[in-house]
């Protein structure tokens, strides 16, 4: 078997969906996984949806997931240019077209928008248009005349309209379509840019890409993409086509879902590594039914045949999950440096936010989470007195009271003020009352906190706040409850 060659080919056209992604993501483990080349590819020959600066996401978002190209713009590997634009502006579609057009398989078209448009019909509330293949019969000299006279035209793709044409998915399996279903598909553009499913073609040929990954969206077209093959008589790569994704209502993922782009999904907080691991899910299941995987446990599992034919929803509550557990095992510097900005939007305090991003570490999904959990260092909120009645920790106002009015003085005679030295201090107090330890953390921590839910203990939110801030809230704690008594 050749070297298995796969590429990534996006047109730069914005941010990078989800789904381009994960055909990028399956094109690299097929080449990985045997040992091949991954290839990217830039197709920018559709001029009108170019949007500026969108090269460079493509090359950002390839760095930053780590699907790092063997052969590409930058990387020059013998086969290009890599770039479509500058393909075509060395003639090479326009080339390969006429000879299509010497053997038959394609003729120049000459014919005018207003016939174009005479041609359409509407279908079941569908507007269609199937070409009559009225130039075909063109004799030599009126192709000759009207080029010399400079009329518009396109290159047209000869279809037989009889027999059919079968094509092969490893997905999807056998596809056979009617050959009169093919309508004679445009090549080459009046404007010289090829279409691009001609491109695709010409270039995965010369750039000796063995497999070619895509989403189904492209399985209609493909029986042209064998016959252009078959007109060529070049050989036909293996094709693999993606599922659709959709979002938890099964619609179609689109830009208005807030996290179609990986960009998106990053503003949002989420880790590259645990979005690509996420996206490799999504039509693909590993033989032991793992979730967590590395980009290089991945390239030695993936087994492009394992991919599923049915849509693959896109789970945030999923996706939210498995970032916490890449979170949760990130190193802590790097963990601290990612966190440190969105502790400091929320904590304007001279407080010690290491330790703050510690507490917090284990217990978020996202980074954007953080704000919710640590807001009371900033300022203590305001709470209901009834928070210090707990059931499971049998407390109620009039022990919570006990408890807090017993300790302020142990605690304003308290030098110490670490964790540690504030722990055993309670713990004494929970031993020489015969007392759980709930019993007592639970009305200093509601104090020091206002919160039901806190990412640490009493003694680690008091270690953090200081003394004068602690016991400043112990008070306040006192009196809330005596007021309301």
């Amino acid at each position: 078997m050749s070297r298995v060659r796969t590429r990534y080919a996006p047109s730069p056209t914005g941010r990078m969906h989800v789904g381009n992604l994960r055909t990028a993501l399956y094109a690299y483990l097929i080449a990985k996984h045997e040992g091949g080349d991954f290839l990217l590819r830039i197709e920018d020959t559709d001029q009108e949806r170019y949007v500026e600066g969108a090269v460079e996401i493509i090359y950002q978002t390839l760095k930053d997931t780590g699907l790092i190209h063997d052969e590409g713009p930058d990387k020059d590997g013998g086969v290009g240019p890599y770039v479509q634009s500058e393909r075509q502006a060395s003639g090479i579609y326009l080339e390969y077209a006429k000879k299509l057009i010497d053997k038959g398989e394609a003729y120049y078209c000459f014919c005018t928008p207003e016939r174009l448009a005479s041609l359409k019909e509407t279908v079941g509330g569908e507007e269609i248009m199937a070409y009559d293949k009225h130039c075909l019969g063109l004799s030599q000299e009126e192709i000759k005349a009207n080029l010399e006279a400079g009329l518009p035209y396109v290159i047209r793709q000869n279809n037989p309209v009889t027999g059919t044409t079968t094509f092969n998915d490893e997905i999807y399996g056998d596809i056979t379509v009617d050959n009169s279903e093919l309508d004679d598909m445009v090549l080459i553009k009046s404007d010289g840019y090829p279409t691009y499913n001609f491109a695709n073609v010409v270039d995965d040929h010369l750039m000796g890409i063995t497999h070619v990954v895509r989403g189904n969206e492209y399985l209609s077209s493909s029986p042209k993409y064998n016959r252009l093959y078959q007109a060529f008589g070049w050989e036909v790569p293996v094709y693999v086509h993606c599922p659709l994704i959709t979002d938890e209502q099964h619609h179609k993922l689109s830009k208005r879902s807030g996290h179609s782009s990986f960009e998106d999904l990053l503003e949002q907080g989420f880790l590259s590594e645990a979005v690509v691991n996420y996206v490799a899910l999504l039509g693909w299941s590993p033989e032991d039914n793992r979730e967590i995987f590395s980009l290089e446990d991945m390239v030695k599992e993936f087994d492009y045949h394992r991919m599923s034919k049915s849509p693959a929803v896109f789970d945030m509550t999923k996706l939210k999950w498995m970032n916490g557990e890449y979170i949760k095992a990130m190193d802590f510097e790097k963990f601290y440096e990612m966190a440190e900005p969105y502790i400091r939007t929320v904590v304007k305090k001279n407080l010690d936010l290491r330790k703050i991003a510690a507490m917090v570490k284990t217990r978020i999904e996202v980074f954007p989470d953080i704000a919710g959990h640590i807001d009371f260092f900033e300022e203590l909120p305001e709470y209901d007195a009834a928070m210090y009645t707990h059931k499971k920790m049998k407390t109620n106002s009039e022990t919570s009271l006990k408890v807090l009015t017993d300790l302020l003085p142990v605690l304003e005679a308290q030098e110490d003020y670490s964790n540690d030295a504030l722990y055993a201090v309670l713990s004494r107090y929970v031993e020489e009352n015969g007392v759980k330890t709930g019993y007592v953390m639970w009305p200093i921590r509601t104090a020091v906190s206002g919160k039901q839910m806190t990412p640490a203990g009493a003694t680690e939110i008091m270690e953090v706040l200081g003394k004068e801030e602690s016991l400043s809230r112990l008070k306040a704690g006192i009196k809330k409850i005596s007021d309301g008594i």
